[in-house]
């Protein structure tokens, strides 16, 4: 079933049958890891290594015409044909409306709920991810520091924003854990370990975030999601 996509080609399904992940531990291809055991979904990691140009291979072409992680194969899809799909927030959701779970049934929460998630899509993710490249990598040697600036300025107004939010509130939408709070803590925790900025970012001041992030990174899927796929 799953021979009619080139990337099995390359990576082999072992268990045709399951949920095929094309992923890489960053906050992006954490946050469906952590979704797909949240939801108890079988499924079998394929590490994309982006030290030999995996994401750019035809293969990988075939399934995600943009080059990035995660992307998944869902053999059981809609009519129960194979479903292939990538971008973390439109996995998200598909995984919520096939099992249910994480994304509310009332119209309005659920439409509050997405809303939060495009939060993260549209900002909180590009942003961070700026602010890391001109913090910790390459962009650091760039001698004109307005770059640097705008992003760490941008990732602590979003993190107010995220820190209000979260005033009186267990989690993102209140009461129970959502694709919103699925999405968003795996860039907290990149602020605060990869990209060593906790300091930097003031994020001691951030009492409702550090609160909110121990209570999510603690989740027995969150702590598997971390490491899929493997790196070694």
């Amino acid at each position: 079933m799953l021979d009619q996509f080139d990337i099995t080609r390359r990576w082999p399904a072992e268990n045709p049958d399951v949920i095929q992940l094309y992923s890489v531990p960053t906050p992006n291809g954490v946050k469906v890891s952590a979704m797909l055991e949240e939801c108890g979904l079988a499924y079998e990691p394929h590490l994309i290594r982006f030290a030999d140009d995996d994401q750019f291979s035809p293969e990988f072409l075939s399934l995600n015409p943009n080059n990035k992680i995660p992307a998944i194969i869902d053999p059981h899809g809609p009519g129960d044909k194979p479903l292939p799909l990538w971008e973390s927030g439109a996995i998200l959701i598909y995984l919520a409306e096939k099992t249910g779970k994480f994304l509310s049934k009332d119209p309005a929460e659920r439409y509050h709920t997405i809303q939060w998630l495009m939060w993260q899509m549209g900002g909180g993710g590009p942003i961070m991810g700026q602010f890391g490249y001109f913090h910790a990598f390459a962009g650091k040697e760039i001698e004109d520091k307005r770059p640097f600036e705008r992003y760490k300025e941008e990732t602590m107004r979003l993190l107010g924003v995220l820190d209000d939010r979260l005033e009186g509130r267990d989690y993102i939408m209140g009461a129970d854990y959502s694709i919103a709070d699925i999405a968003v803590w795996p860039w907290i925790r990149v602020l605060k370990g990869h990209y060593d900025a906790h300091d930097l970012l003031e994020m001691d001041d951030l009492e409702n975030v550090n609160r909110w992030y121990e209570a999510c990174s603690s989740r027995p899927a969150s702590k598997i999601a971390v490491n899929v796929p493997r790196r070694d």
